[in-house]
């Protein structure tokens, strides 16, 4: 039935819609460009592409080598390449000279940007509403609106690809707090502001926390502020990137672990976490040689917290001071803190799009609520209709959030989606061996 608002239709449906644009559907995009049999559509509700803004501090790098680019591991002659990003930039040879295999964090930020520009299929500033399918066509209908002009529109695709990534996590104990609290998605832009305040505590474990503690350290004495970073870890977890341990990375283990049972892999994901979550080791020595350096002249007003778990937080407006609750957990001791700066650097987790809502029917779940994702990233009852990416943690490991492991999944879904193998899917690159022998004894059925 017509309407004076029906929504904008395209009359061809497309074979594939990806929802969100960061580096892994950004990544799917450039390696379905040049596949004449695949026509595909992205939707993104920012303006443009940008990732992690509030992070990009000048010299922090990512933690993964230039190869786990947006294709190379999947097609290492295609034009969206980091290589040829630097060529056509006129950097490649001071990238050469530099011999580091790690870009800086916004110099991947303006690559990604650069291959975004090279692409049609991309459409930003478009906020999805809602997902239905329509069994007679067997075809989703993505809704949708164009936020620069309220107008609606209705694409339509026989598969999708979600890739919507993972918003900031806020603890518990800080939600709903007045005043000016910032999640490091936002330091950047907060710095100048933080640095005006007499106290700042960073509550986090990870690479952002270690990487704003050292930004504001730097500016400690001239600044004149206390700063302490508190976390629950017990100690400074480095980031573990020996080789046989990126081995957990491989084809072998995605399929060793998805098949193990869920209430191991959910005790596996736990232990894992500094394999993914860790700190960069160049950067935990940078803050112990910072620090001795800032003390050679005197106590400098700065505190490392372990073991220190945040329990509960309060905002006194006139004085601008929030308390945060503390509890020691080795000593089992409770202690308060006030500072009036406080940045939670506590990371991200996924949330299923409410936008699903009208296909949860069609989804897959297991019995905590989470996508029960098959090992090739499928989603729904059909095994073949919806993928994602970034949101299987919990069924296929540290591969999930792994840069490096975004055209490898690409590689995959792009198999499903034609149906034959376009880009070699590796099946077989570890040296040692995750399971028992074939024939062995006992163990799961």
């Amino acid at each position: 039935m017509s309407t004076p608002h029906t929504p904008h239709e395209p009359s061809t449906p497309y074979d594939f819609i990806g929802i969100g644009v960061g580096p892994f559907n950004l990544g799917l995009a450039c390696l379905t460009e040049p596949i004449e049999e695949l026509t595909g559509l992205f939707l993104e509700s920012k303006p443009g592409f940008n990732w992690h803004t509030g992070m990009l501090l000048e010299s922090s790098t990512l933690q993964t080598p230039f190869m786990s680019d947006l294709v190379t591991l999947a097609d290492p002659t295609s034009p969206f390449s980091f290589l040829n990003y630097l060529k056509e930039s006129g950097r490649l040879y001071s990238f050469y000279i530099r011999e580091n295999f790690y870009p800086l964090r916004g110099e991947y930020n303006d690559y990604c940007r650069w291959a975004a520009g090279k692409l049609d299929s991309l459409r930003f500033g478009h906020q999805v509403t809602s997902v239905e399918y329509d069994e007679a066509d067997e075809l989703y209908a993505v809704h949708s609106i164009v936020l620069s002009t309220g107008e609606r529109t209705v694409y339509r695709a026989r598969r999708l690809v979600l890739g919507t990534g993972t918003p900031p996590h806020i603890p518990e104990a800080c939600r709903g707090l007045e005043g000016d609290l910032i999640h490091n998605s936002r330091y950047l832009e907060s710095k100048a502001s933080l640095q005006e305040k007499r106290s700042i505590t960073i509550v986090g474990s990870g690479q952002s926390a270690a990487e704003i503690y050292y930004d504001l350290l730097q500016d400690i004495d001239s600044r004149g502020y206390e700063l302490t970073w508190v976390t629950r870890s017990p100690r400074f977890f480095p980031l573990e990137y020996t080789k046989l341990t990126l081995e957990l990375t491989s084809p072998e283990y995605t399929d060793y672990f998805h098949a193990l049972p869920q209430a191991t892999r959910d005790r596996l994901t736990v232990e894992q976490k500094p394999l993914y979550k860790g700190i960069n080791s160049d950067l935990i020595n940078d803050i112990f040689d910072l620090l001795y350096q800032k003390n050679l002249k005197g106590p400098c007003p700065t505190r490392l917290m372990t073991n220190t778990a945040l329990t509960g937080a309060g905002y006194h407006a006139p004085s601008a001071t929030y308390t945060l609750d503390l509890r020691q957990e080795e000593q089992e001791r409770d202690f308060s803190l006030a500072t009036e700066g406080l940045v939670l650097a506590t990371g991200y987790r996924y949330q299923v799009p409410d936008f699903l809502a009208p296909v949860r029917d069609r989804i897959l779940w297991d019995d905590q609520g989470r996508f029960a994702v098959r090992r090739n990233y499928s989603v729904d009852t059909t095994g073949n209709g919806v993928f994602v990416q970034n949101a299987a943690v919990h069924t296929h490991s540290i591969t999930a959030p792994d840069l490096g492991m975004g055209a490898y999944r690409n590689s995959w879904i792009i198999r499903e989606l034609l149906g034959r193998e376009h880009y070699p899917v590796e099946k077989s690159i570890a040296f040692q061996d995750f399971g028992a022998p074939v024939g062995a004894q006992g163990g799961v059925a």
